[in-house]
């Protein structure tokens, strides 16, 4: 597997999984003795060191990508080496997307053959669609047959990746059904139909919190491996996950900001996981929770914006008052309910922590 990160990359605001960490897949592929299914680019164990991190003999460090349950990552492997696809399920914000790209970047070198789904996309999106102009001046021809990332993936045998399923109307749906159960798709203009080549598979991720989500038929629902992906269990997990991708973006932004200290990091984590839970850490006092998920990803975002706020407007030293816009932000989603909910917290828990007193006067500035 060769990735190298050319010079055209190093403007790029984003770059794609199988860039950034190039070098980790790299040297995860020259040490990579076992066995691989087949077109994979990296056995099972090495995708799994890749999502979860170590350190190779030589001494390589390979990063988390994802900080949880060992069991839902080697699940999500095992169930792509099968005939069966992948669904990554649960709430906003606990890396589904993020763990779909990894996978795809280990397994088969590339995260971009990607379905975006929306309310508006239709079957050409998940199968195949035509070049308008040349099906006028010379009929149904191959020439003419506009390949959808689906096709792509199936004639090189490589990973598709379906974002946000249960956005997509239920009628474009049902498009996969023959995908994932007979693995090839008729093209009945062309009396032909495009068989799968082995390596293919699907990854496609759904939420159940936002409004409007079409519901999967259980017809489609049974071509899928569902795994669940949970917010982080741990108080040090979320931390970490945090801590880790906020200096990321940092570095990716090139912010001119400190990194920001774990102190802060933990009173935004806290913050979340108090009103997530609808208690405090120590049990003694319950609480209201607002309407959004605050999800970690979410919490990143807090800090992040928090990271702007010093580097641009404060002294490059993350604080209370940097935050406080973006906690504000997150945290009250609903103008009225969640405005009630944030100032009974700020009242009966941030006002009553001592070491917290500059983030309550940094909220009364706010609000003020």
């Amino acid at each position: 597997m060769t990735l190298s990160k050319s010079a055209s990359t190093e403007n790029h605001l984003r770059l794609h999984a199988e860039q950034q960490f190039a070098h980790e897949l790299e040297a995860l592929s020259q040490v990579d003795e076992r066995q691989k299914p087949p077109n994979w680019k990296l056995s099972p164990w090495a995708v799994k060191l890749y999502l979860l991190g170590g350190t190779l003999d030589d001494g390589t460090e390979i990063t988390a990508k994802y900080i949880g349950k060992e069991r839902l990552i080697e699940i999500a492997i095992a169930t792509l080496a099968t005939d069966r696809a992948l669904l990554l399920y649960g709430i906003p914000g606990t890396a589904k997307s993020w763990v779909s790209e990894h996978l795809a970047a280990a397994i088969c070198g590339t995260s971009t053959l990607l379905v975006q789904g929306t309310a508006g996309t239709d079957e050409s999106a998940l199968r195949y669609g035509w070049n308008y102009a040349r099906l006028l001046a010379e009929g149904p021809s191959p020439a003419a047959l506009v390949e959808s990332p689906m096709i792509d993936a199936m004639r090189t045998g490589r990973i598709a990746r379906i974002e946000e399923m249960t956005r997509i109307p239920s009628e474009v749906q049902d498009a996969l059904i023959t995908i994932l159960s007979e693995k090839s798709l008729p093209v009945p203009e062309l009396n032909s139909e495009i068989q799968a080549v082995k390596g293919f598979n699907v990854i496609a991720t759904a939420n159940n919190r936002d409004k409007g989500v079409n519901e999967l038929s259980s017809a489609l629902m049974r071509r899928f491996n569902t795994v669940v992906l949970p917010v982080p269990d741990s108080f040090d997990d979320e931390i970490q996950i945090v801590q880790s991708r906020a200096d990321q973006l940092g570095r990716a932004l090139e912010l001119p900001a400190e990194k920001p200290a774990l102190e802060e990091i933990r009173r935004v984590v806290t913050i979340f996981r108090e009103l997530r839970n609808g208690v405090t850490e120590d049990g003694k006092t319950k609480l209201k929770s607002p309407s959004a998920t605050l999800s970690t990803a979410e919490a990143i975002s807090v800090v992040s914006n928090g990271m702007a706020m010093s580097a641009y407007y404060g002294d490059g030293e993350l604080k209370a008052g940097d935050m406080i816009s973006g906690l504000t932000g997150a945290i009250v989603k609903d103008p009225v309910q969640d405005q009630l909910v944030w100032q009974e917290y700020l009242q009966t828990v941030v006002k009553e922590r001592d070491d917290w007193k500059d983030l309550y006067r940094a909220s009364r500035d706010f609000s003020g």
